[in-house]
Parts: structure tokens; sequence; C-alpha cells
């Protein structure tokens, strides 16, 4: 049996932010327990050169809503980028979860090929559907969301492997 291009991409995306939404709860309640300013998750990072755990969110987010417009052949709804605090990122992955739910099968179903070109700078990067949805979407998506639960972990949130997962 074959898995259609909406079955791999929206259900998955979908769990995926439901997943993110429960760990930044998690984050959310540590930081009122142990009277930790919030500020300080949203801002930290592994490292100095790398995004903050509010830039890592909002990737997660433009990728997974950027993907789906794509493979539907429709505009990709543009976000503001200036999440600050938990309710903030939790507003945004509600509106992502919003905009996915509204692509029907029918309009990602048969994606496999359709011509997928994105632009970073000057360069451009030209993909097929199914390769976009598992070469590029799906690595990215989750290195965004890894991150988030690391810098959440290692600055003492207690979350682990099942919360990333999911039940």
């Amino acid at each position: 049996m074959s898995i259609t291009m909406y079955q791999a991409s929206i259900p998955a995306f979908v769990r995926m932010l439901g997943n993110l939404s429960a760990i930044l709860d998690k984050a959310a309640a540590h930081a009122e327990a142990k009277k930790i300013d919030p500020a300080i998750f949203i801002n930290a990072r592994l490292a100095p050169d790398m995004y903050p755990l509010s830039r890592q969110v909002q990737i997660a987010t433009d990728v997974m809503k950027g993907c789906a417009a794509r493979l539907a052949g429709i505009d990709v709804p543009s976000y503001a980028d200036n999440e600050s605090t938990f309710a903030q990122l939790q507003a945004r992955i509600a509106k992502t979860l919003t905009f996915l739910q509204s692509v029907s099968a029918a309009q990602i179903n048969g994606s496999e090929t359709r011509a997928i070109t994105l632009k970073f700078g000057s360069r451009e990067v030209h993909f097929l559907g199914q390769a976009y949805l598992l070469d590029f979407v799906f690595p990215n998506v989750h290195f965004h969301l890894t991150m988030t639960y690391a810098i959440l972990r290692h600055n003492g949130v207690e979350i682990g492997k099942m919360d990333y997962l999911g039940a």
C-alpha cells in the first residue's frame, strides 16, 4: 500500500506541532515553578553562533507551513517572526496548525513531481515535491525541533525523549 503526499506531510506536521506545544508548556511551567524569567529560555541557545529557542520554533513552523503551501500550489503565509514569550510561540504554533488543517488532501496529493524552487539570497535550489518533502523539509523540521528540545533540556527543563516523540 502506498502513502500519499498528504498522509506523509500534514498529519506528521500536526503531530510534531502538538509535541512542540506540549514541550513549550512544560518549559513555561518549569520557569514558573522555579521562578525563572521565561525570557531566559526564549533567548537561550546552545552555542553563541546558534539561533535562540524563539527562532528555532519560528523556523520549524515556517518550514512546515511553507511545505504545505508549496505542495498545494498556494501562497505561503507570512508571519512577523517577533515572538518573545511562550504565549506568543504557542499562538504561532496554533496559527500554523490552523493553516495546515486548511490545506486539503486534494490540494497536496499528486505533488510528488511538482517543481519547487526555494531562494536563499541570490541562490536558487530546485526540487520535485517528494524530494522536497523527504530530503529537505523533514530534516530541517526535525533539526529545529531537536534544537528546541535540546535548548530546554540543557537549561534544566524536565523533558525526555517521549516528550519529543509524543504519545
